[in-house]
């Protein structure tokens, strides 16, 4: 089948690289243009971008995919099926109805609408998320659904480690729906939940909330964003792994010392910040930050 693929982050490379191994292989990827990174704010090409001329797939890099140019560059593939993924730009008409559209969703949809459903799944404590494959309609997340596959989230699951098995399961069940092209089926109205993005705020570590629910933060932004955690002088203290305890008997907030590795008082329980990032520094052990923090 002919198709085209919109996607940008390293988890829309994995699906892409899937696509590209099978006879649904792209005819062209369209993804974001290339932004600054880093601290010396280098213009650098997006992850999809990197992958499509890694695989010799002709490349797009508008500035609105919805751009006349580029719905021309669309055309010129002529696509059966447009696959999106992680695509990041709002997808509009007439776009959206000159094409079959497939979204890769990870949630289990009608939960987890939204930027961010991998984090939101972690941090709400739930303990089953999946992968949808969904038709692309002018609402968030809301078309109907070709197939789901549900996938375990496991207790000491990090964004990384879940959307790894996450993304393999997406490219999987697209290339599935491709080969069998089901009748697609709408949501149910009950059950809608919302995947906000993840803002500077939710970084924060409040130590006045239960240790269980500051782990489930943790585990949520790492490795790819991080938690923090104010220290004392002001400064804010990366924390990358974390594990809840019921160790640590000071008041909320307070950093205590149990087997050479400090321990967060919180509202109910403790903290063991086991992997931190401290600012412009390296990531390193709990331990060892504390032997330089308390030169």
């Amino acid at each position: 089948m002919r198709t085209v693929f919109l996607g940008t982050t390293s988890f829309a490379v994995a699906v892409l690289e899937r696509l590209a191994a099978t006879e649904h292989r792209p005819a062209l990827v369209v993804t974001r243009p290339d932004r600054p990174r880093g601290r010396g704010r280098r213009l650098s090409p997006p992850p999809a971008a990197e992958a499509a001329r890694r695989l010799g797939i002709d490349l797009a890099q508008p500035a609105s995919v919805n751009d006349d140019e580029a719905r021309a560059r669309i055309a010129e593939a002529n696509p059966e099926v447009v696959c999106v993924c992680a695509f990041g730009g709002l997808i509009k008409e007439p776009l959206l109805s000159d094409y079959r559209m497939l979204n890769v969703h990870p949630s289990l949809l009608p939960r987890w609408r939204g930027a961010a459903p991998i984090e939101r799944a972690i941090m709400a404590g739930d303990e089953v998320t999946g992968v949808t494959i969904m038709g692309v309609t002018a609402g968030l997340d809301s078309g109907p659904v070709y197939a789901e596959e549900r996938e375990e989230i496991r207790p000491q699951d990090s964004y990384g480690t879940l959307a790894d098995r996450l993304q393999e399961l997406g490219g999987v069940l697209l290339v599935r729906v491709l080969d069998e092209l089901p009748e697609p089926v709408e949501q149910p109205e009950e059950g809608v939940t919302y995947a906000e993005k993840i803002t500077p705020a939710d970084r924060g570590l409040d130590p006045a909330r239960p240790a269980t629910e500051l782990e489930r933060r943790v585990r949520a932004l790492s490795p790819h964003i991080g938690a923090q955690v104010r220290l004392d002088d002001g400064s804010e203290l990366g924390v990358l792994v974390a594990r809840a305890g019921s160790g640590g008997g000071g008041r909320p907030g307070t950093i205590d010392v149990v087997d050479r590795c400090p321990v967060l008082a919180c509202g109910e329980g403790a903290l063991a910040l086991l992997e931190v990032k401290p600012p412009g520094r390296q990531a390193m052990s709990g331990e060892a930050w504390l032997r330089g923090h308390r030169r």
